[in-house]
């Protein structure tokens, strides 16, 4: 899965358009970051940005745009309604996918002390990143403000995690660290404020107090009502959709809205949204209203009709999911050729893309003839009897052909690491030892990709040989077609995993991935024979 960081930094300026896009133009000057948002507000005299991008990029991004902003911004010249301590006042760090909050604290800690040693910023560390409970939270650092800096910066329990324990009258400080995805989510009811608010004190972690507390934890919300939409929400702020996730929110403001007879008319997201809380919302449905549905779209689809999400404006999934809002199109610049780019480049004078990619390619097809023939057996009339066992047995082909289609470029890939230890120099004897290491780690990755490959496509077996049983005969020929080349694909990726093995020194890796090899191999082979037998006999 690729990495994904957002970044959401806070400029202490709402007002001044060119230094706002300055900061702007900071970010979109980082290669691999994608600026998804800048919200100014004249009142507070601050602005909020919003970017995306690997844990390495992001982290260069933040630096940049903070750069940029302290040289422009003079917080002693500096007013405006909301809280700040600095010119770039905080710079969370929010994990969105393939990476966690532990990533994103070394990202807040990065970003920190480059800060404080290359700008001569004082930084400090709040939320995931602190381990002091007296400065964890963002209030409690804040406290005082701008103006409260000079005051304490001096006194020992004070000192900045990174840079000078000074006054810097010009930047002010800064607050870095990690949190938690927040998912700004509300929920139509056409009701009043007042009925509103009574859901969200229902739900909210807080309650109606101490005493009171709500029924859904990592959740804070009110009521109010909407003029422009003629109706009242209640609307949310989910702390951790991994706790609570925004369908749960619904149903239950759906339940409470039933019990006080009002009706709950669809949602809105405000912001964007991972991927994945919209996957949890369609598994949810899906195993609720027992669906069958493996498509991805499909399944966004199915969400947005259960969350009501286009009952306010137009849900488009490319500009709120995120993941789908910075998806790059040569993040597998094989897997998406044309089907005679593909074949003409695997037969130039290149070395790449060879084999293993090939091999890559044709256990995907494998797979794919595997689910081809379920598909074709499932949802007929003729083979309605056969529903049941083809929702068992078209899921564990269909993932496994998704999965095994990025490994076409990643076998190309593979050998960046190694290629790159080569490169480095060995003038002394620790020199020669450091390579040698990241040489031996880099045959070793070459060697894991065409061995997952193997392992993949082994997955598939029970689910080729059931449909040999009992699957629409009419496409008996796909089937076995698609289990000999899911057989030709284990082997072509055991052809790579073994022609690297003469470099490896590891002698126990060695043998492991060996008898693991082989063991797949031989029941590629015992399987392959036996699809075509069932289908055969038949």
């Amino acid at each position: 899965m690729r990495k994904i960081i957002e970044c959401v930094p806070n400029i202490s300026e709402g007002r001044d358009e060119l230094i706002i896009n300055a900061c702007a133009e900071a970010v979109r000057s980082v290669e691999s970051v994608t600026l998804l948002d800048v919200d100014p507000g004249k009142s507070t005299n601050r602005t909020v940005f919003t970017f995306v991008g690997d844990p390495d990029s992001v982290v260069e991004a933040a630096f940049q745009f903070a750069k940029t902003a302290y040289e422009l911004i003079d917080m002693s010249k500096h007013s405006g309604a909301h809280p700040r301590m600095g010119a770039v006042d905080v710079v969370p760090f929010v994990p969105v996918a393939g990476v966690t909050t532990e990533d994103c604290v070394e990202c807040s800690k990065r970003f920190g002390k480059r800060v404080g040693e290359e700008l001569g910023v004082p930084v400090y560390l709040y939320e995931e990143a602190s381990v002091n409970p007296e400065r964890k939270s963002l209030s409690q650092i804040r406290a005082g403000e701008y103006e409260g800096i000079k005051d304490r910066i001096f006194k020992k329990e004070w000192k900045p995690d990174f840079g000078p324990q000074e006054f810097n009258a010009k930047s002010g400080a800064t607050v870095t660290g990690a949190r938690f995805f927040l998912i700004a989510y509300n929920v139509n009811i056409l009701g009043t404020k007042e009925q509103a608010h009574k859901i969200a004190l229902n739900i909210r972690e807080q309650g109606r107090g101490s005493e009171e507390p709500g029924r859904l934890k990592a959740i804070k919300a009110i009521g109010w009502y909407v003029d422009e939409y003629n109706m009242a929400q209640v609307s949310i702020n989910l702390d951790n959709y991994k706790i609570t996730p925004p369908h749960v929110v619904f149903e239950e403001c759906v339940k409470d809205a039933k019990e006080l007879n009002l009706a709950a008319a669809g949602s809105e997201l405000v912001g964007l949204i991972p991927l994945e809380a919209m996957l949890m919302a369609a598994e949810y449905y899906i195993e609720r209203e027992n669906l069958f549905i493996l498509d991805e779209k499909q399944k966004i689809t199915l969400v947005v009709d259960r969350l009501g999400l286009n009952s306010v404006s137009t849900f488009v999934p490319e500009k709120r999911i995120i993941e789908y809002m910075i998806r790059e199109n040569n993040t597998e610049p094989l897997a998406s050729l044309t089907v005679r780019d593909f074949v003409e480049l695997v037969g130039a004078r290149t070395s790449a893309p060879g084999g293993g990619s090939v091999s890559a390619l044709i256990a995907a097809l494998g797979s794919a003839l595997g689910a081809m023939m379920g598909w074709m057996s499932y949802g007929n009339k003729k083979f309605e009897h056969l529903d049941k066992d083809m929702r068992r047995l078209i899921p564990p082909l269909h993932d496994n052909m998704k999965k095994l289609i990025p490994m076409i470029d990643a076998d190309t890939n593979a050998f960046n690491d190694y290629m790159s230890a080569m490169k480095l120099p060995k003038a002394t004897s620790t020199e020669k030892k450091i390579r040698e290491e990241k040489m031996q780690d880099g045959i070793k990755k070459a060697i894991n990709v065409p061995l997952t490959v193997m392992r993949i496509s082994d997955l598939c077996w029970d689910s080729m040989i059931e449909l040999a049983k009992l699957g629409n005969i009419n496409s008996a020929s796909d089937l076995a077609v698609g289990a000999k080349s899911l057989e030709t694909g284990i082997w072509g990726a055991y052809q790579n995993v073994k022609i690297n093995m003469p470099q490896i020194k590891d002698e126990q890796f060695r043998s492991a991935v060996l008898k693991e090899g082989e063991e797949i191999l031989i029941r590629a082979e015992n399987s392959c024979i036996e699809v075509v037998k069932l289908l055969g006999e038949r």
